[in-house]
């Protein structure tokens, strides 16, 4: 009961966090508007760590690496964890389960990344329809912006209704 309970707990904050961190990492990458509630609080709940991580991890050609490596990190540190409360050793060769571990955890923060952009895309599409002047609306276009353009080209507006 309580290995359950820590899973649960391991699982969530582990995911909420490194979430927040692809979050950080694209909002910084698509370039979107940083006077916002969704920067603010994003920036706010991820300083704490990605800061004095920049001091060590540097950018590259614009991309905050240290946000993506702290995010790869949490998930390698979750993935661990879960692995010692349900008693499981890796078999084999002890040298490649650090490996096996980080690519697990790439994996993994890649899955977040497309569950991120999916719901970026409902939620855009909802926004549309109910309210498309809304305070958040300019940080999720250039979120999905790179991702729509190329359908966009393809297919045509009718009667001013993107589809």
């Amino acid at each position: 009961m309580l290995a359950q309970t820590l899973i649960f707990l391991i699982n969530t904050i582990g995911d909420l966090f490194a979430f927040a961190l692809i979050t950080r990492f694209l909002l910084q990458w698509v370039r979107a508007p940083a006077r916002n509630q969704l920067s603010e609080f994003v920036a706010a709940l991820t300083n704490f760590i990605v800061i004095p991580a920049r001091r060590f991890v540097p950018g590259l050609w614009g991309l905050d690496l240290a946000t993506l490596m702290l995010a790869l990190m949490t998930e390698t540190l979750k993935l661990w964890l879960l692995l010692e409360i349900n008693g499981a050793r890796p078999g084999g060769a002890a040298a490649m389960a650090p490996l096996a571990l980080f690519a697990l955890a790439a994996i993994h923060i890649a899955q977040l990344t497309v569950y991120l952009l999916i719901g970026t895309l409902v939620l855009q599409a909802i926004l549309s329809w109910v309210n498309p002047f809304s305070p958040i609306a300019p940080v999720i276009n250039s979120v999905t912006r790179p991702l729509l353009r190329p359908f966009q080209q393809v297919i045509p507006l009718i009667a001013n209704v993107d589809l």
